[in-house]
């Protein structure tokens, strides 16, 4: 098996499973409350977007409640900061808590950028006796200058855990809609350079506002499976399904990988790294998307 084989499993052992992350506005009691009970891997408490400026104060205060809400059920949380400096030291300072997992960092630009905010979050950390280093970065890319420096980006910081890129920013940047044309070639380079550095590749091809159309939605998170991603950011509850689905090997594919894993055991005993299993040949390659297909199901 290649370094890099080795990495992408290695990592994907110790990364969270993220299939599903569904934003909820952080200022919403009544969204909040039933947050835990949507099925979602994860819940992204929102400070940017869908906060009105004139509220995010009352968003802010409100996380100290609402992370243990939000994460009752054993999903991780996480929390959507602005990208603007005297918002984002704000949402520091309110984010860095007990029981918060990650942060979403959105339009990130730089992997300078990325590194000031870690050593931000590490000084909160040793202040409030955390983990150093437990809260981890999602970074989203919404830029067609982020888009040329991807592979710095996904590098920055240990931190980072997870990349995608935000179709609706990005579209609207580039002075086009969120249609799959547009975003086929994008998407393509998050998770390429996601992969390349061993994070998790999230998103799909298609507009993450999209979801009144169930059967196309599936298709779409389908697809993005093909594709390598490994889950999805949802902002709707009816979509958490269809990407805990989608994004989850089948009982025919984790058979498959069990067989391909044990038939690798054997054929290592015998000095082979290359085996005939049923008919076809079976190489590393093979026997790498094998194991991604086991820890993609969460098994050991």
């Amino acid at each position: 098996m290649s370094r890099q084989g080795d990495t992408i499993i290695r990592n994907a052992k110790c990364l969270p499973r993220w299939r599903s992350l569904l934003f909820v506005p952080a200022h919403v009691p009544r969204f909040v409350e039933k947050a835990h009970d949507r099925g979602a891997d994860g819940i992204i408490l929102d400070l940017e977007d869908s906060v009105p400026l004139e509220q995010k104060g009352e968003a802010r205060r409100l996380l100290a409640k609402s992370v243990p809400k939000v994460g009752r059920e054993g999903a991780s949380v996480l929390v959507r900061v602005n990208s603007g400096l005297r918002a984002l030291a704000a949402d520091l300072d309110a984010a860095v808590v007990a029981g918060v997992n990650a942060l979403v960092l959105p339009k990130a630009e730089s992997a300078d950028w990325i590194a000031e905010i870690a050593e931000a979050v590490s000084e909160l950390e040793r202040e409030r006796n955390l983990i150093e280093g437990h809260i981890r970065f999602l970074v989203q890319i919404e830029t067609p200058g982020a888009l040329q420096r991807l592979g710095a980006i996904a590098s920055a910081h240990p931190r980072v855990a997870a990349m995608a890129l935000g179709p609706e920013d990005f579209s609207t940047c580039v002075g086009g809609v969120p249609e799959f044309d547009l975003l086929l070639n994008p998407n393509l380079s998050v998770l390429f350079a996601a992969r390349a550095a061993g994070l998790l590749p999230l998103g799909f091809v298609g507009s993450i506002g999209d979801f009144s159309d169930r059967d196309k939605m599936r298709d779409a998170a389908v697809q993005a499976r093909r594709l390598g991603f490994v889950g999805a950011l949802a902002v709707h509850p009816t979509q958490v399904p269809v990407f805990n689905e989608a994004f989850s090997p089948t009982d025919q594919e984790l058979e498959w990988a069990r067989r391909v894993i044990a038939a690798e055991n054997d054929a290592g005993a015998r000095g082979m790294s290359a085996f005939s299993l049923n008919g076809r040949m079976i190489d590393p390659p093979v026997v790498r998307r094998a194991h991604e297909l086991i820890a993609l199901a969460g098994e050991n």
